[in-house]
């Protein structure tokens, strides 16, 4: 699954994904995500990882996105702007539908498709030294790998645009302030943050994680009659799992649950 672009290691349960171009500020090339995209796909599969948490290689940058060069070069072939915009919509779209956690540990740079990456990350942790920001309008476009719609779902259609219409960075305090982050660490703390907020999520049962993500997650874009009744739905197929059972037995029984994901 690893390769020099992107590495990948799991332990304990959680995957560690790190984009691996630091010398470009972490940025993607078509195949990069090609690479994510598949990487993601594995992780799904994969019942041994519980949680994805996200860096990049180096200090400078969490990711600046697209690799400009490489935009312009696709281009030219038959990649074009709207192609290139869809390409990396669906893979980010597989976070949404990874039913496990992940998180953004976002250590330096995160602008443009490195911002639209985290926003489609389930949580975003942050260094005191990182900065955000969409920088696309001054280039004569938009960001088009998700980053107008997570960030006015996210933080609010007006502040949402003062990020895409003003292309300015701003420090990780403001983006604490705007909810664009759950939280900001210091660096040397980032990774430890990250896993322990991973590590009070998969002590759960799988199933029940990924009910209660595809609840809030999709439900939110319902009127409340309708995420009510996908509520109910959800709450009737985890009820019915085995590590429902478990859990009720374990609480009665007054230990802790052995969660088997079944």
């Amino acid at each position: 699954m690893t390769s020099d672009q992107i590495l990948y290691e799991r332990k304990d349960g959680i995957g560690y994904v790190t984009f691996n171009r630091p010398e470009y500020l972490n940025s993607f090339k078509k195949d990069t995500v090609d690479l994510l995209a598949t990487m993601l796909l594995e992780c799904k599969e994969d019942p041994g990882c519980r949680a994805l948490i996200f860096t990049g290689s180096g200090d400078k940058a969490f990711s600046a996105g697209a690799d400009v060069a490489t935009f312009l070069e696709e281009k030219k072939r038959a990649l074009g702007g709207r192609e290139w915009s869809r390409h990396g919509q669906g893979a980010l779209r597989l976070l949404d539908t990874l039913g496990k956690p992940s998180i953004a540990a976002i250590n330096g740079l995160a602008i443009g498709g490195g911002l639209e990456i985290a926003l489609a990350c389930t949580f975003r942790i942050a260094s005191g030294k990182a900065r955000f920001g969409f920088p696309e309008v001054g280039l004569g476009f938009l960001p088009g790998w998700g980053g107008t719609q997570r960030a006015a779902r996210l933080i609010g259609k007006a502040r949402a645009m003062e990020l895409v219409l003003c292309g300015d960075y701003i420090d990780a305090e403001r983006a604490y302030a705007l909810g664009l982050v759950n939280s900001v660490v210091p660096p040397e703390e980032l990774i430890g943050a990250c896993e322990q907020l991973a590590g009070r999520i998969i002590r759960h049962s799988p199933i029940a994680v990924k009910v209660c993500m595809e609840a809030v997650h999709y439900g939110v874009y319902l009127p409340l009659e309708e995420g009510l009744v996908l509520e109910s739905n959800l709450g009737g197929l985890a009820c019915d799992s085995e590590d429902a059972k478990e859990g009720l037995t374990a609480f009665l029984e007054k230990r802790k649950p052995l969660f088997t994901g079944r």
